[in-house]
């Protein structure tokens, strides 16, 4: 165990961009590329069998090179993006990757072609461990372009999204905030929104938003580039639109969509009542204020220390799974953790798994806030997501997006529920309840909000390039649909935008909904636990085990859950009604 010094280990995987072994796998990585080359060069005189085997070897000796040296490079980067040496890494990578993509489009068309796919499934034991892969190598292959157009898109992806992307981590985990006389780091001044002191809350959203002009030019220049060749990427797929390739990617229907989203909508007056009731509690008359949104409610002021959220986080999932309870312990004794805010380091928060280590290593940004134990369980419910697929193949790891949130957003309702049961006091109580309900809020209010300003931002693309003033309007008017008179109109946030890292990704559209329903789908879980305690455990992990082998609707009938019933989602927002009815009730 290496001291303490609040950032993480990446020694389990490198010493350094220099290092020798770093520098061996990038030979390697070559290596197998050249073997994957070769293998479609031969792929027409060679056995189905035989073909299918070897590529299955040569695809995971690359997925396993190109993880970890990708992850390594990803994670340098995330906690100094000053880092040129991290980003020349990514960038060698991924052109050494293009060189995979037309050699890869070939074999995949050939197996989406093979007759006899499913007879060497069921004959070959070898095989029949990769079924999932297989099929869903058939199944994706109506997506799939030529060789050379995949190559090409592969290759243009390098200096197009994806640079825009680092661009925009550079731009806002670097640009400074004049709060108080003093050059802050963006992510810091985020940090103020939870203090205990109103003209502190306030005077920092003030400072964060004056700080967003100095970008705004270059982020705008970055979202608009990225969603067009979104928009023509799907074209020439011939997806219907970047949603229904969200979808695809996701393993999820519309069906299942138009149910959760439908669910949000028709409760989305009960969170506006949540934030007026907060609004006036704290002497505002006419909803809510942005910059109070995040304000402490009751006694629960208190700031933890790292040692402290350690222990409050084990005693808490000591009682769920002794399984979960070692891994947290591990995470925090061999320092998987980034734990605070620096110049350089991007904002928020993050779990990345580890797959060659069987690891995790999770970045955030810690304030001693209890709000802060809440982001560490949510990331360590993703590291405890990933241990659960880390016994599938490296090529059959990949979990979709909604999935994605399950385990941490359970990891959430778990630690604030039990809070919630040992509060002592009346204002312990209220302010537990609050701090829930701030959590509630970001994946039914502003997460309904994000998904309308992506939809209207794709749905205006083609006809215009959005400027930093037409962006703000979108994105006031997104907010405006979601929160409604909770929140004071004239203090909408209209650099969400700018601010939200999750906008700029040209393989990862509408990473929005995924938030609710992991919220929503965890409480659903949480109410099955409460009725079958340590006998919901093993069903737990045998689900998660299952979300990167099947679609969300299939993983979601292991418990007995109808995704495409709008009645579920409405089961999980009537136990968030009740709370905020609660809340209402404890104000008085």
């Amino acid at each position: 165990m290496k001291e303490f010094n609040g950032q993480w280990d990446l020694s389990i995987l490198y010493d350094g961009i220099d290092d020798a072994k770093l520098t061996a796998d990038v030979e390697k990585l070559g290596d197998a590329i050249k073997e994957a080359n070769e293998i479609v060069a031969a792929r027409e005189q060679m056995p189905h069998k035989d073909l299918l085997h070897r590529y299955i070897d040569v695809s995971e000796t690359i997925a396993a090179l190109s993880e970890k040296l990708f992850i390594y490079a990803n994670l340098v980067y995330s906690t100094d993006t000053s880092n040129m040496q991290a980003a020349g890494l990514m960038g060698k990578l991924q052109a050494m990757l293009s060189e995979t993509s037309a050699a890869d489009t070939a074999v995949r068309h050939l197996i989406s072609s093979m007759d006899d796919l499913e007879d060497l499934i069921a004959s070959d034991g070898a095989l029949s461990g990769y079924a999932y892969f297989l099929r869903t190598i058939k199944e994706d292959s109506k997506y799939l372009l030529s060789e050379q157009e995949e190559k090409l898109f592969s290759l243009m992806n390098i200096s197009g999204a994806s640079a825009w992307r680092d661009l925009h981590s550079t731009l806002t985990s670097t640009v400074s905030v004049d709060y108080r006389g003093e050059e802050i780091p963006l992510s810091a001044a985020r940090n103020l929104a939870y203090d205990g002191d109103p003209a502190v809350r306030k005077e920092a959203y003030e400072a964060e938003l004056k700080c967003y002009p100095k970008v705004e030019q270059s982020a705008a220049f970055a979202l608009n580039s990225i969603k067009l060749q979104v928009l023509n990427e799907c074209r020439l797929r011939g997806y219907a639109s970047p949603l229904d390739q969200a979808l695809y990617d996701s393993r999820m229907s519309r069906k299942t969509l138009d149910a959760l989203i439908g669910a949000m909508n028709d409760y989305m007056p009960k969170f506006r009542e949540y934030l007026k009731a907060k609004g006036k509690a704290l002497g505002h008359e006419n909803g809510l204020p942005w910059y109070d949104m995040f304000a402490p409610m009751g006694s629960l002021d208190k700031k933890y220390t790292v040692d402290e959220a350690k222990e409050y986080l084990l005693e808490i999932f000591g009682g769920f799974d002794s399984e979960l309870h070692d891994m947290v312990k591990r995470a925090f004794e061999e320092n998987w953790i980034d734990f605070f805010p620096r110049k350089g380091k991007v904002g928020g928060a993050f779990d990345c798994g580890v797959p060659s280590a069987r690891q995790s290593r999770v970045l955030t940004n810690f304030d001693g806030a209890f709000g802060d134990i809440v982001t560490l369980a949510h990331e360590l419910g993703h590291a405890f997501h990933d241990r659960q697929v880390f016994g599938h193949s490296i090529l059959q790891q990949e979990y979709s997006m909604p999935v994605a949130e399950t385990a941490s957003t359970f990891n959430e309702v778990l630690v604030v529920s039990k809070a919630i049961e040992r509060a002592e006091s009346k204002e312990e109580k209220l302010a537990l309840i609050e701090n829930q309900l701030q959590d509630a809020c970001q994946i039914i209010t502003d997460i309904y909000s994000r998904y309308l300003f992506e939809t209207s931002v794709f749905e205006n693309r083609d006809n215009e390039f959005m400027d930093p003033e037409r962006m703000c309007e979108l994105m006031h008017q997104a907010q405006l649909a979601s929160y409604g008179d909770g929140i004071t109109e004239d203090t909408l946030h209209p650099y969400m935008w700018l601010c939200k890292g999750h906008y700029y990704s040209g393989g990862l559209s509408f990473y929005n909904f995924p938030y609710a329903f992991g919220g929503l789908f965890a409480r659903g879980l949480y109410a099955l636990y409460k009725k079958q305690g340590s006998d919901f455990v093993p069903l737990y992990k045998a689900l998660l085990n299952a979300t990167s082998v099947n679609n969300v609707e299939d993983t979601a009938k292991m418990a007995g859950i109808d995704l495409t019933d709008k009645a579920f989602w409405c089961e999980g927002l009537q136990s968030l009604s009740d709370e905020i009815d609660e809340f209402i009730e404890l104000l008085k």
